[in-house]
């Protein structure tokens, strides 16, 4: 069976309300999922997944959450060649720097090796209907990358 792995930072909990969104998703569309919090985790758990998803908050201006920081640096030293992975999050339109935390991670997936199974999902604060329905389509494309 189809193994994804979410990792998760969530301060207000609206990015692990996103995380659980993607995750009931994916487990409809029979792929097997484990969801962590991201301080609870190491980067290569991801090893063993076929999709790899990290929901992450960008906090004030631009700043990856000090609880993701190790994850993120971590992340960097290993290879996911042949991996799947997809990236979302929360942010506050407020700020210039909106969802930067998001487009952080996708540098990294690529740089270490990892295929893009869908575009980013970048949600305003909390999920609304239209992200929720975003975040369905966004597990659906990670799904079909891997069939």
């Amino acid at each position: 069976m189809t193994l994804a792995k979410i990792v998760y930072a969530s301060m207000t909990g609206n990015t692990e309300e996103i995380a659980d969104i993607v995750a009931e998703a994916l487990e409809n569309l029979n792929i097997e999922v484990e969801i962590n919090e991201c301080t609870q985790v190491d980067p290569e758990d991801f090893e063993d997944a076929d999709i790899c998803v990290v929901a992450t908050y960008t906090y004030g201006d631009g700043e990856l959450p000090d609880e993701i920081v190790d994850f993120y640096e971590e992340l960097q030293e290993i290879d996911l060649s042949g991996k799947t992975y997809g990236v979302c999050g929360s942010g506050d339109t407020f700020y210039d720097d909106f969802c930067k935390s998001v487009d952080d991670f996708d540098a990294v997936f690529t740089k270490i090796g990892a295929s893009k199974g869908a575009d980013s999902v970048k949600v305003d604060l909390a999920a609304e209907e239209e992200d929720i329905q975003n975040l369905e389509a966004f597990a659906k494309k990670l799904a079909e990358a891997v069939q």
